[in-house]
């Protein structure tokens, strides 16, 4: 695979050309914001903000960790309620998120590691298609929460 191939792939996981990043998607939402949910979305803020993290994080496991085991779907996917305890945990998840992602990137950049391998522990997924899941995965979620907040009245136009 190409230094050019991964490299947009990199930015896939940045999302800054099509639509919102993440970071910008989570940035100044008030804490008083974030446990809310709006009538027409299942999640709030913190819901969409913990799921996203969760997620990735599993499929960096999977990419990863040979001794990996899938988490039961939906329970460990999901936060058991619709606002963080506080605003630490807000900032941690934010945190954990974006070190998560630069893990991803620093596999991606692992010229050493063939992306269209087979993971050896899975049943027939690349790293290549598990990559590219998470980036999708992500920009879905990351326009749900950009669209809560606009109906939060949180979003700079």
């Amino acid at each position: 695979m190409t230094d050019q191939i991964r490299a947009h792939i990199i930015k896939l996981l940045e999302w800054e050309d099509a639509h919102v990043d993440f970071d910008t998607a989570v940035e100044d939402l008030p804490a008083a914001l974030r446990g809310r949910r709006v009538p027409g979305f299942a999640h709030s803020p913190w819901e969409l903000l913990e799921h996203l993290r969760l997620a990735q994080r599993d499929l960096l496991d999977f990419c990863r960790d040979s001794g990996y085991k899938a988490p039961k779907w939906p329970d460990d996917y999901w936060p058991a309620s619709a606002a963080p305890p506080d605003d630490a945990t807000w900032d941690r998840s934010v945190k954990a998120f974006v070190a998560d992602r630069e893990e991803l990137k620093a596999l991606v950049s692992d010229a050493s590691l063939d992306l269209t391998a087979k993971i050896p522990h899975g049943t027939g997924q690349t790293y290549l298609r598990s990559i590219l899941l998470v980036a999708d995965h992500n920009a879905y979620h990351v326009g749900q929460l950009v669209a809560v907040r606009q109906q939060l009245g949180a979003w700079k136009s």
